[in-house]
C-alpha cells in the first residue's frame, strides 16, 4: 500500500489518548487532539466572560491534556517542546478535518455502544485510504464497527498500546475479520521502525493477548493466596524476579495498575469466555471488590495492597493483611528457595534455583507457574497463531524475563509436564504429542538462528534484518579479542563492535585496555568501530569502589595512574583516523558519556538518561568530559569577538548540578549530544543503525584528526562561575563541599589562570581535570559521597 503515515489524530484526550498523541509528536508525527465539547464553564471561564461558544472553552479537554503532558511524571514527551506539534480540538467542530490525516486512532471510553456511535459519525467524514484503530484492551474489534461499510471494514483495526505509551515497549495489533492485509502491512513497520514498538499480531479475542495471560495469571495467584493462606510479602517475594518477572510482582504491579481497572478487565473476562473453568479462575474475589468499594485501589489512592505512611525517619511502606484488613509493617521473607534464586544468574537459572528446593515457597511459586504455562499453551491458535507471540506479549507488556514457552523449557519441558501429569493437571495434547515425538524444547538455537514449534514441526523464527544480537555473533565465533571486561566483535561489512561486559558495564582497566586493543585492531583489519552493548544499561561510569579503595589507602600516584590511563585512552579514542561510532541506550552516566564525547558521531537510543554526574560523588569530569564540552564549545564559537561566557555558564550549570537527560533529545538540549548526533526509537534496531552510521562514514575522506587548541575565558570567566557558586552557598541552596566542588570544576571549565581568550591545548585542560580530580578524592566528604553511593544507591548531600 503506497499512503504512508505523515500525520495521524488521535480521539479521546484522557491519560492514555494523550499520551499516545504525545509519542507521536516524540517521533516527529503532528497530531490532532480531538475530545467531547464541555457542557458547563469553569468558574476561571466565567470570570473570563466565556460562552459555551468560545473555541477556549470548546476545546478545553484537548488544551489541558496538552499542558499535563508537560508535568506528568514519567514524562511522556522527550522534549516538552514536542508538545507544540499536538493541535487540539473537539469533535463538533474539528471531526471533518480528520480528512488531512493517515491515520485515526480512537482511545475514549472502554464502552462498546459509545465506540460504535462515535465510528458511525467518523465514518461519515472518512475517506477511503484514511487507516483508523481503536486502543481498546479488551473490546472486540468486529463488534465495533459491525453495521459500518465493508470499505471502513476494510481499514480498521486495534493497535492497544500499552500504558505509558513512551515507554511500553509492547503494541498488539488486532486486524478485524474484514481488515486488508495491506493494512497491517503498512501498519507493523511503522510501529516497529517509526514509534519503536514490539508488535504482535493478535486475534480478536477477549483482552488479547498480553492482559489475557497477565490477568489469568494474577487471577490464580490471587486464588493461591487466598486458598493456602500466604502473606502478601510471600507471593511478591516468590512472583517477582525469583521467577524472572519485574521487582512489582504481583501486588505492587496490581497497585499501580489500579484495583478498579484490573477488576473491569476480570469482569471483561467472566463475563466473554464460555468454559466454566477458565470462568471460575475469572471470579473477582471477595476480597478485591471489597478493596474496590473501599477505595482502596492502589497508587492513585496512595493505598491497595500496599499503603505509604510517614513516620519519623520519613515514609515507610505498610503491607495489608488480607485476614484482617489491617495494613501492618511489612515482613521479610526468608527461604531455602529464594536465597537459592537471589544467588543464581539470570532469569533461567533462578528458575531452576527456585524449584531445586521443596519448601513452600518452591511450591507456592510451582502452583502458579504451572496453571500459566498450561493455560498459554491452551490458548495458542485461539489468541495468537504462534507460541512466539505468546512469549513476546508477556516480555514486552509486562516486563517477564522470559515469556511462558521460554519459562517451560528453562525448567525442563518434559520433567515438568510429568510433574504436572502426576499431580492431576491436564496438559493440552499438542504439548504431550511434541514431547512425544522426541523433542525436549519449544525452542531450540542452532549456528545462531532460533527455531519454534508450529504445526507439530521447528520452524525458523524469521530474523529481522534490523535487530542484531551480540548473542547471536558470540555463538557464531565472532568475538575478535576479549577480555574480562570487553569484547571486540565482528559485524561484518569492515566494522568491529566494542561490547563492555563488566558487572553493570562499569569502565575499569580492563575496558580500557579493549578499547585500545581494539584500536590497534581496526586500524590494521577493520574500516570503522562501534562501541555499543546490549546490557541493561551501557554504562554507569568508572569503576567507583576501585577508585574509592585506592583513595582511602592514600594510595595517589595510583588514582593518577587510573585517571591518566583514562584520559589517553580517551585522547586516543578522539584522534584515531577511522570512524568511531558511539551507540548508548539507558542509563549513561560520568565515564560512560565520556566514552561517547570522542567518537566522531553518537547513535543514541532515544531512552537514553545520559549525564556527567561526577559532582553527585563530590568529583568533577576527569576522562576528558570537561575538556571535551569546552573544546566542542570553542570549535562552534570560532568568532574572537562572540563572548563566549554565557555558554561556559550553561556548561558549568549543567556539570555542577550533575543533570542527567531525560531522553536523547533532551541530551541534545543539554548540549551533551551534538546536531549531528542522531536518535533511534527502537532500542533494538540501535545497533544496526550504528553499523550503517559507521558505513556511511567510511565512504567520506578520514584523514588523521588534527589536535585544536581551545579558547577559554580564563581567570575573569572563573571568577564569574566561582561568584554564582558563592551566592547559592548564600542563599542556602549548596553546601560547603558543594562549593568547594564547583570552584574547582569552574578552575577547570574556564581552563585555569589565564587572560580571557587564551588558547590552550587539549593536554593542558586534561592536567586541569586531572588535578582537581586528585585534589577532589583527598577531600574526607567526597569520600563520604562515593562511600554512601556504593552503599546506598543515591548522592549524599553533605
Amino acid at each position: 500500500m503506497e499512503r504512508q503515515i505523515r500525520r495521524a489524530a488521535v480521539i479521546g484526550s484522557g491519560v492514555m489518548g494523550a499520551s499516545i498523541a504525545a509519542h507521536l509528536a516524540n517521533v516527529g508525527i503532528p497530531c490532532l487532539l480531538l475530545d467531547i465539547v464541555p457542557s458547563q464553564l469553569t468558574e476561571e471561564e466565567k470570570r473570563k466572560g466565556l460562552t459555551l461558544d468560545s473555541n477556549e472553552v470548546r476545546n478545553r479537554l484537548a488544551v489541558n491534556a496538552i499542558k499535563k503532558l508537560k508535568k506528568n511524571k514519567p514524562a511522556p514527551l522527550y522534549d516538552e517542546d514536542l508538545a507544540s506539534l499536538i493541535t487540539p480540538g473537539n469533535i463538533e467542530d474539528d471531526l471533518e478535518r480528520i480528512k488531512e490525516v493517515d491515520w485515526v486512532v480512537e482511545v475514549i471510553v472502554e464502552n462498546l455502544s459509545i465506540k460504535k456511535q462515535l465510528f458511525e459519525r467518523v465514518e461519515k467524514v472518512w475517506e477511503k485510504g484514511i487507516i483508523v484503530s481503536s486502543n481498546t484492551s479488551g473490546i472486540s474489534i468486529n463488534a465495533m464497527v459491525d453495521g459500518r461499510s465493508t470499505e471502513f471494514k476494510q481499514h480498521f483495526l486495534g493497535t492497544h498500546f500499552f500504558n505509558p505509551p513512551r515507554y511500553m515497549k509492547l503494541l498488539e495489533i488486532i486486524p478485524g475479520d474484514e481488515t486488508l492485509t495491506e493494512i497491517v502491512a503498512v501498519m507493523r513497520p511503522f510501529c516497529e521502525n517509526k514509534l519503536g514498538k514490539g508488535v504482535v499480531i493478535a486475534k480478536d479475542t477477549p483482552n488479547f493477548i498480553a492482559n489475557r495471560i497477565g490477568a489469568y495469571s494474577m487471577h490464580v495467584t490471587l486464588n493461591e493466596m487466598l486458598a493456602k493462606g500466604y502473606t502478601i510479602e510471600e507471593i511478591d517475594a516468590c512472583t517477582g524476579p525469583a521467577i524472572g518477572r519485574p521487582k512489582s510482582a504481583t501486588f505492587r504491579t496490581l497497585d499501580i495498575v489500579g484495583l478498579d481497572t484490573f477488576v473491569h478487565i476480570a469482569n471483561n473476562m467472566y463475563e466473554k469466555v464460555s468454559d466454566e473453568a477458565e470462568k471460575k479462575v475469572f471470579k473477582v474475589p471477595e476480597i478485591l471488590q471489597q478493596m474496590v468499594d473501599k477505595g482502596w485501589i492502589g497508587e492513585k489512592a496512595e493505598q491497595g495492597f500496599y499503603k505509604k505512611v510517614k513516620n519519623e525517619k520519613g515514609k515507610k511502606i505498610l503491607s495489608l493483611n488480607v485476614q484482617t484488613m489491617e495494613y501492618e509493617p511489612q515482613k521479610k521473607i526468608a527461604g531455602a528457595s529464594l536465597e537459592a534464586a537471589k544467588m543464581a544468574k539470570g532469569a533461567k537459572q533462578k528458575l531452576r534455583a527456585l524449584f531445586s528446593s521443596e519448601d513452600r515457597y518452591a511450591e507456592l511459586a510451582w502452583n502458579t507457574l504451572k496453571e500459566v504455562l498450561l493455560y498459554s499453551a491452551e490458548k495458542v491458535g485461539e489468541i495468537a497463531d504462534s507460541i512466539v507471540e505468546i512469549d513476546e506479549a508477556m516480555k514486552w507488556g509486562f516486563n517477564w524475563e522470559l515469556g511462558p514457552f521460554e519459562t517451560w523449557d528453562a525448567i525442563g519441558l518434559e520433567k515438568s509436564v510429568h510433574r504436572m501429569e502426576k499431580e492431576g493437571s491436564s496438559v493440552p495434547q499438542w504439548v504431550k504429542d511434541w514431547i512425544e515425538a522426541g523433542n525436549t524444547s519449544f525452542y531450540k538455537r542452532k549456528e545462531g538462528t532460533t527455531y519454534f514449534v508450529s504445526n507439530d514441526a521447528y520452524k525458523q523464527l524469521e530474523p529481522n534484518p534490523k535487530v542484531i544480537s551480540l548473542r547471536t555473533l558470540k555463538e557464531q565465533n565472532k568475538v575478535i579479542k576479549a577480555n574480562s571486561g570487553a569484547s571486540l566483535i565482528d559485524l561484518e561489512d569492515g566494522i568491529a563492535c566494542l561490547e563492555f561486559h563488566s558487572p553493570n558495564n562499569a569502565i575499569g582497566a580492563d575496558i580500557l585496555m579493549m578499547i585500545e586493543e581494539s584500536i590497534k585492531e581496526v586500524r590494521s583489519n577493520y574500516d570503522g568501530l562501534v562501541i555499543a552493548n546490549q546490557g541493561r544499561n551501557f554504562c554507569v561510569g568508572a569503576n567507583l569502589m576501585m577508585l574509592l579503595m585506592e583513595a582511602q589507602d592514600e594510595e595517589w600516584d595510583e588514582v593518577e595512574h587510573i585517571i591518566r590511563l583514562f584520559q589517553n585512552t580517551m585522547y586516543h579514542l578522539k584522534r584515531f583516523e577511522k570512524p568511531v561510532i558511539a551507540a548508548p541506550h539507558r542509563m549513561t552516566l560520568g565515564g560512560g558519556v565520556e566514552v561517547c564525547l570522542p567518537a566522531d558521531r553518537v547513535v543514541a537510543s532515544a531512552e537514553t538518561y545520559y549525564g556527567l554526574v561526577e559532582a553527585g560523588v563530590g568529583l568533577i569530569p576527569a576522562g576528558g568530559g570537561c575538556k571535551e564540552l569546552i573544546s566542542r564549545l570553542s570549535l562552534t564559537v570560532t568568532n574572537p569577538e562572540v563572548d563566549l561566557q554565557p555558554y561556559v555558564n550553561k556548561i558549568f550549570e549543567t556539570l555542577g548540578m550533575a543533570k542527567v537527560s531525560t531522553s536523547a533529545l533532551d541530551a541534545k538540549k543539554l548540549g551533551y549530544l551534538r546536531e549531528q548526533d542522531t536518535v533511534v526509537v527502537h532500542q533494538d534496531h540501535l545497533l544496526f543503525e550504528a553499523k550503517q552510521a559507521a558505513l556511511r562514514l567510511v565512504q567520506e575522506d578520514n584523514a588523521t584528526k588534527p589536535e585544536e587548541d581551545i579558547r577559554v575565558v580564563g581567570s575573569e570567566g572563573k571568577a564569574l562561575m566561582q561568584l554564582g557558586a558563592y551566592q547559592m552557598k548564600l542563599a542556602g541552596y549548596i553546601s560547603d563541599h558543594d562549593q568547594l566542588i564547583a570552584n574547582k570544576l569552574a578552575h577547570v571549565l574556564a581552563g585555569g589562570d589565564v587572560p580571557a581568550g587564551t588558547r590552550v591545548s587539549e593536554q593542558y585542560m586534561l592536567d586541569l581535570e586531572r588535578e582537581a580530580f586528585l585534589s577532589l578524592c583527598g577531600e574526607p566528604k567526597t569520600r563520604q559521597r562515593m562511600q554512601y553511593m556504593l552503599s546506598k544507591g543515591k548522592p549524599l548531600r553533605n
